[in-house]
């Protein structure tokens, strides 16, 4: 299957090479098969290379509607604790619908919870047929863990430092045994037998180290190792990991993870707000990938990433929304404009440069996403992901014919700016439309489900209330650490 898309202006490689006027980019099957020159085509459009969210968890609602707001998140992981399971592919199919209308064609999706309400497999197999009616390419990790699940010290201890009112609701709500590493193991092998393949990604998902004990990174290390499946985790989000990292492995985290061979280029480590700059270096020599998410980090109180030491460093470096972009609204353009406007340093000072800010959003995560090394390019041979832009809402007030392009797209685009997203050579999305669900009728349909499935009685909710004020003297207090 052919097409050709003739647009006003080409910007193939944003910020590192010359914009071209009266483009036309010729597509078969999947791929980009030409780029060359057209007739002025007058539609006023703009086309860039795909954006990527290489780090979320598909949520179809965030913790705020339930009083998550504001919150840092070792409190903020018990709101989302408040959301009720619903049906798997519609919550799915909204949040990818969402991330394709906010300019992601790629998304990867860290599943820390499933919905609960059939079989994990048959679970999994309705987000792999809601990917692929929204028309995103998908990466899939199940959560591994098997540690820790109240704080980030051992259940008894935290159990002795919080209210006496509460302890006993905390451990029955969250002191069970995990399944063995294993079982988990054998699970995560069965989904990808089941699920694996073009457009959806399966990988292993170990939460963190904080919540994941050496047995079971180690061997999902081995088994990674063994078959080639990517890895997808967590790594020192919260000012109170970093403080746990450094009691807990005193010779240093990213130590530990390569001693165990868990850090290779099959690795994608989500966060990484407090590596240092010897952790950075170990990461860059290991060629692991590292997803920043920079409104997730200050909506959840957790710090700014060093990006510019990240790209000193020589690390591959992608862009990640969590499910908590600046707006809450998954606009991978305002999520990008966010990262650069912090990163990219003071008066003349030059620490990210805006070429470096867009490869950030469009390369390395085609492959903690889809598994594929990309150059972040239109270019003949690379993947047919495109995102257009209206010219005419993005610069009406141009002046000079001279003045970048690409500095409006970094100055002002956003959601409402795309005219069309295309993936793999099939657009997804068009002047506002999901094509592939119906994407108004689902949400509509998701979030009256979720008030069915609400309890306004529950007094977990009470507990969770509890435990939030409870934890910050137990973090304050370096409580966290399991010794004080």
């Amino acid at each position: 299957m052919s097409s050709d898309i003739a647009v006003d202006w080409l910007l193939a490689a944003p910020g590192a090479a010359p914009e071209r006027h009266d483009a036309r980019i010729g597509i078969t099957g999947s791929e980009i098969t030409l780029l060359g020159p057209t007739a002025a085509p007058g539609n006023g459009l703009i086309a860039l290379p795909g954006l990527i969210n290489a780090h979320d968890h598909g949520r179809a609602i965030n913790a705020t509607p339930f009083g998550g707001f504001d919150k840092p998140l070792e409190s903020w992981l018990f709101y989302l604790g408040l959301i009720p399971g619903i049906d798997a592919y519609g919550a799915a199919a909204v949040a990818f619908g969402r991330a394709a209308l906010g300019g992601a064609g790629r998304v990867m999706l860290h599943y820390t919870r499933l919905q609960g309400l059939q079989d994990p497999v048959a679970e999994v197999r309705e987000l792999a047929r809601a990917a692929s009616d929204v028309g995103v390419q998908v990466g899939f990790a199940l959560a591994l863990r098997d540690r820790h699940p109240v704080t980030y010290a051992e259940t008894a201890y935290t159990l002795q430092q919080l209210p006496l009112a509460i302890r006993a609701q905390v451990r029955a709500r969250l002191d069970r045994a995990p399944q063995p590493v294993a079982a988990q193991l054998a699970l995560a092998e069965e989904i990808a037998a089941v699920c694996h393949g073009p457009g959806f990604n399966v990988q292993y998902g170990p939460t963190a180290v904080q919540w994941c004990s050496p047995e079971l990174l180690q061997a999902i290390a081995a088994a990674s190792a063994d078959n080639g499946r990517q890895v997808h985790m967590h790594l020192l989000e919260t000012p109170y990991q970093r403080e746990w990292a450094d009691h807990a492995y005193p010779d240093g985290i990213v130590t530990y993870l390569a001693n165990i061979g868990l850090l290779s280029p099959r690795l994608t480590l989500a966060h990484c707000t407090w590596c240092r700059p010897h952790e950075l270096a170990l990461i860059a020599a290991s060629g692991a990938t590292i997803a920043v998410n920079t409104g997730s980090n200050l909506g959840l109180r957790s710090g700014i990433a060093p990006v510019g030491a990240m790209l000193a460093a020589g690390c591959r470096v992608a862009l990640g929304i969590d499910g908590l972009a600046l707006d809450e609204d998954d606009d991978a353009l305002r999520e990008l404009r966010l990262l650069y406007q912090l990163q990219k340093g003071r008066g003349y000072q030059r620490d990210v440069a805006p070429a470096q800010a867009w490869e950030i959003a469009a390369r390395h995560g085609s492959y903690s996403v889809s598994g594929i090394r990309t150059s972040g390019r239109l270019a003949v041979g690379e993947p047919a992901d495109l995102l257009l832009l209206d010219a005419g809402r993005l610069m009406e007030d141009r002046m000079f014919e001279d003045v970048p392009v690409f500095d409006f797209v970094l100055a002002r685009a956003n959601a409402s700016h795309i005219q069309r997203v295309i993936v793999a050579g099939r657009t997804i999305v068009e002047q506002g439309k999901v094509l592939g669900i119906d994407y108004p009728g689902l949400r509509q349909a998701v979030l009256a489900e979720l008030r069915a499935g609400l309890d306004p009685h529950d007094p977990w909710r009470q507990t969770v209330q509890q435990l939030d004020q409870a934890f910050k003297p137990f973090f304050e207090g370096r409580h966290h650490l399991g010794c004080c």
